[in-house]
């Protein structure tokens, strides 16, 4: 016996049966399971993205690399090496500078050689008595100023053998530099950054002098590298052939705002 499939109506033709299907209510009726499985599911999309985005956040927050910068940083120039100067000439031989020592004995000669005597009347026609002296003789005479001649400092070096040093090397050239500048409040107002060049001779004891800006940045950090630079304490001075010179020294200061 084959078994008979029943057709059910839905409850919107039951209520629509016999009645204007054109009507708008019929529609409504008709999409509002569509409609209500729609709003549902985009109501889950809502609520699903709302909960991941703070995983996703505090994730990403754990990935990214921050990077801080120093208020202060140096940095030091690599200046190109140059050939050094020529040897001076090798000293002459030794067989040379005995000849050039030598004692010479001296020759005794067989010549006479006349002498003339001053007789009593050349004596007595000279006065004995000399002049007293006159009032202008007497009077204070202008001395004159010697000038003593000054011995100029030698051309300090560019480049030598030996470089100078900081005390320590480069780490506590930084440290010191970043522990002793003030940034100027000008420049934080303006908000002034970069790097200061700072030119100064290191001489042959170490000390720092002829302390000249080369290129600045306004806002009171041009005074204030200079001033740490003359605040330095004694370097390791440059050598050229194992002996101390006077040697030219470059340094960036980094004025840098965070």
């Amino acid at each position: 016996m084959a078994v008979q499939k029943q057709y059910v109506e839905s409850l919107e033709e039951i209520v629509f049966k016999n009645r204007n299907k054109e009507y708008g209510a019929y529609q409504l009726r008709k999409k509002y399971r569509k409609y209500v499985s729609v709003s549902l599911l985009i109501a889950l999309l809502a609520i699903g993205t709302l909960i991941a985005y703070p995983v996703i956040a505090a994730y990403m927050a754990k990935v990214k690399t921050v990077v801080v910068d120093k208020d202060v940083s140096a940095e030091l120039l690599n200046i190109a090496k140059t050939e050094a100067p020529p040897p001076p000439p090798p000293p002459p031989p030794a067989d040379e500078i005995v000849k050039q020592t030598a004692f010479k004995a001296p020759v005794v000669s067989t010549d006479t050689v006349e002498q003339t005597m001053v007789s009593q009347e050349d004596l007595n026609a000279k006065p004995s008595n000399t002049p007293p002296p006159s009032e202008e003789d007497l009077a204070p005479k202008e001395v004159k100023a010697q000038v003593v001649e000054q011995v100029e400092k030698p051309t300090p070096f560019t480049v030598v053998e030996e470089m100078p040093a900081f005390p320590g090397g480069e780490s506590d050239l930084y440290k010191f530099i970043s522990t002793s500048i003030k940034y100027p409040e000008e420049a934080k107002e303006l908000g002034i950054q970069g790097r200061v060049f700072v030119n100064f001779v290191v001489e042959t004891d170490g000390s720092i002098t002829d302390v000249k800006l080369i290129r600045g940045i306004g806002g009171g950090c041009d005074e204030e590298a200079i001033r740490v630079v003359k605040a330095m304490p004694k370097w390791v001075p440059g050598k050229q052939r194992g002996v101390p010179v006077r040697v030219y020294f470059n340094l960036p200061i980094k004025f840098t705002l965070q």
